[in-house]
């Protein structure tokens, strides 16, 4: 096992914060950036989904998802916003 940042743990938890980063800063600039196309440029995102499953086993039946997430640009920008300052951290 590495030592060290090297950990998978350590690029789970930089991705998820840098998701969250990312999407803050999406929902932010949604927000109060004015019409055009730097908006357009920096707001769109790709949404894949998959689902819905059924499972059914008999004695329990159950439908689960869509699941989906929401990528965008500033999305990627937050993870490597978040993995410089988890590297000069560590």
């Amino acid at each position: 096992m590495a030592i060290g940042p090297r950990r998978p743990n350590f690029y789970v938890a930089v991705l998820a914060i840098g998701f969250v980063l990312g999407g803050f800063l999406s929902a932010l600039l949604e927000r109060f950036l004015w019409q055009g196309p730097a908006k357009d440029f920096f707001t769109w995102t790709v949404s894949p989904s998959i689902g819905p499953f059924h499972v059914n086993l008999l004695v329990l039946n159950m439908t689960l998802g869509p699941i989906g997430v929401q990528v965008s640009l500033l999305a990627l920008v937050g993870v490597v916003i978040a993995y410089l300052v988890a590297r000069s951290l560590f």
